[in-house]
Order: structure tokens, then C-alpha cells, then sequence
């Protein structure tokens, strides 16, 4: 379905950048993956890509807090591939505190890596995209996007802003053969949401089954995780001819959560 087409997935050395990789590659596209961890896990998942889908694949382990490196890694990306057709926004940090007692610096990282990235991007890409006639934007935002809940404040400011940037990002390229939609998606298991569910362990002194069932699924009505390979198959089909006139939507994958 995307053969010919090229990709940047940001964050997606794990997690759901990971899947949203290996289902473009499996639709026949180029991608280059991004994010930090283990070397050889990194080179493991990129050579995957590439033997298992026949698809050109790259690695860029660009810091998504700065904007040159962003660019660089756009540019790169532009070479190697000839163009970014389709760009998937995932990069995200959390930390959990009150407020009155959120390390400012953590809300400067959390502003950076998991909003100000995806315009450094989307900036970078969007030209191109212009020249071409054709592009797809997909912000990876969160239930957090359109709800709050209490401790999250750098998170869901920078979650809302995702879905305030896709809306006008669709706008402005609504007549150009460009779209622009973010996901929502509730609690999914992935290394982010392992962290969280130690750290809200450890600071109420609860077991991790009564974290997952009470503290982070409580509010999930479906009360299961959401799997990787749902966010993958959602992002494949915004990519697609059958999403042409999807644009500017907040699309929730959340067992219900939002329904509420």
C-alpha cells in the first residue's frame, strides 16, 4: 500500500514507535527509525526492517530536545530516501509530580521532546510535502490530549498542544494533498507506561497488579491495555488513500476512556 513512499518515525527504537515502524515497512515503506537504547537492539530492529520488508531503513539517534538535530536528521532522511512522505510524531518523556512541585527542568524536557519535536519536524517536512502534492502527519497524542488527570501537568499541556498543532497543521494544508491527525490512545505497555506503573508503586506502596487495576486502568473502561500493534494499524491507515479526507482529527484508541 505505501511502496515507493518514505517514512520518519520519531521515538521508535521501542514501544509504539517500534510498531508503527515495522508496519510501514511491512506496507513497503522506506523508514527511518529514531530514539535511544541499546546499540545493537537499535541495529537489530533497523537490519529487521530492512531484510524482513526488503525497504530501505536508517537509524538516526538525533536528541528530539534540539532542534538542530532535528533538522539534521530530517535532512538525512531527505537523502537518503529522496523525500518524507510520512511523518509519525511519537518521541515522548513522562514525570509525575504536583505542580507546586514539578522540577521546572522536567517541564522544559517533557515541552521539548513531547511537543516543540513534532514542529521542528512537521516544519522540516512540510515543504517537501508541498512540492509533492502529497504527505501524511500523524501525531502520536493521548487520551491525555483531551482529558487531565491530576500530577501530569507538563504532559498533558504538551499532549493538548499535539492535538491543537495537528488541527492547524490540517487547516493549512488542507487543499495541498497533505493530512494531518493525531491518536489518542489510553494506557498502552509500553516502556514508558512500565516505568510508571514502578514509580506509582513505589510512591503509594502498592503492589503492581493493584497499580494497573486501580491506578492506571481505573479509568479505562475496557480495563486492557492497548496493544502496540492497534496504534501501528491506525497510523497505516491514516498513511493510506482511504484516510484522503481524514484530516484534523483526534482519533481516540482507548477502550473508552474519553467516552466518559
Amino acid at each position: 500500500m505505501l511502496k515507493g513512499k518514505s517514512a520518519v518515525v520519531t521515538g521508535s527504537t521501542s514501544g509504539i514507535g517500534a510498531a508503527i515502524a515495522r508496519a510501514l515497512a511491512a506496507q513497503g515503506a522506506n523508514v527511518m527509525i529514531n530514539g535511544f537504547g541499546d546499540a545493537a537492539a537499535i541495529e537489530a530492529l533497523r537490519s529487521e526492517l530492512e531484510h524482513s520488508h526488503r525497504v530501505n531503513a536508517r537509524y538516526s539517534g538525533a536528541d528530539m530536545s534540539k532542534p538542530a538535530e532535528i533538522q539534521t536528521m530530517m535532512a538525512e532522511a531527505e537523502r537518503a530516501f529522496g523525500a518524507v512522505d510520512i511523518l509519525i510524531n511519537n518521541a515522548g518523556i513522562q514525570f509525575v509530580a504536583p505542580v507546586d512541585e514539578f522540577p521546572a527542568e522536567k517541564w522544559d524536557a517533557i515541552l521539548a521532546i513531547n511537543l516543540s519535536s513534532a514542529f521542528h519536524t512537521t516544519r522540516a517536512a512540510l515543504p517537501g510535502m508541498k512540492r509533492r502534492g502529497w504527505g501524511r502527519i500523524v501525531n502520536i497524542a493521548s487520551a491525555h490530549g483531551l482529558v487531565a488527570s491530576p500530577y501530569k501537568s507538563a504532559y498533558i499541556a504538551a499532549k493538548h498542544g499535539i492535538v491543537g498543532l495537528t488541527k492547524t497543521v490540517a487547516l493549512e494544508t488542507a487543499r495541498q494533498g497533505i493530512t494531518c491527525n493525531a491518536i489518542c490512545p489510553g494506557y498502552v505497555l509500553t516502556p514508558l507506561v512500565e516505568k510508571q506503573i514502578d514509580d506509582q508503586a513505589q510512591a503509594h506502596g502498592l503492589p503492581r497488579e493493584e497499580v494497573i487495576e486501580k491506578v492506571l486502568l481505573e479509568r479505562q473502561p475496557s480495563k486492557q491495555f492497548v496493544q502496540v500493534e492497534e496504534v501501528a494499524a491506525l497510523s497505516v491507515f491514516l498513511c493510506g488513500d482511504g484516510a484522503a479526507s481524514i484530516t484534523g482529527a483526534a482519533l481516540s484508541v482507548d477502550g473508552g476512556w474519553v467516552a466518559q
